[in-house]
């Protein structure tokens, strides 16, 4: 990929057929999971916005897929369930011959819904300053 992807399908267009349908099928779990969430680009991952915040993103690296709940919470409250991945807070690295199942991406994906409700609002107030 050497140009930024703007869309998910520009994202995916540019992978490999085994990680492209390895991240087709974790896509699928999150749109089943979360319908009325946005498919975005968010540093420069491909990911899923709901209600102003990015939920869940997922991308393909050299010698594997990984799927980034965006919470170590997640991660650490799912830990049995993720004890045959490869983990790190906020990320789960799987091969593209294994793709997560599909249970476990929704499980996931509504655990971080409940989280981020569960949050204050942000609308009406500045945006977090960026470091430099």
């Amino acid at each position: 990929m050497s140009a930024r992807p703007r869309t998910i399908d520009d994202y995916l267009a540019g992978l490999s057929a085994e990680k492209r349908a390895a991240l087709e099928k974790v896509r699928a779990a999150v749109r089943s999971a979360a319908p009325g969430a946005e498919e975005c680009i968010s540093w420069g991952l491909p990911a899923f916005r709901l209600d102003g915040r990015v939920l869940v993103a997922f991308r393909a690296a050299a010698n594997h897929c990984a799927f980034h709940p965006m919470s170590g919470a997640t991660v650490a409250a799912h830990r049995a369930e993720l004890a045959d991945y490869d983990t790190s807070p906020g990320t789960i690295r799987f091969p593209p011959t294994d793709p997560l199942p599909a249970p476990l991406v929704r499980k996931l994906v509504r655990a971080r819904i409940a989280e981020n409700r569960s949050r204050p609002s942000r609308r009406g107030k500045a945006p977090p300053r960026r470091r430099r």
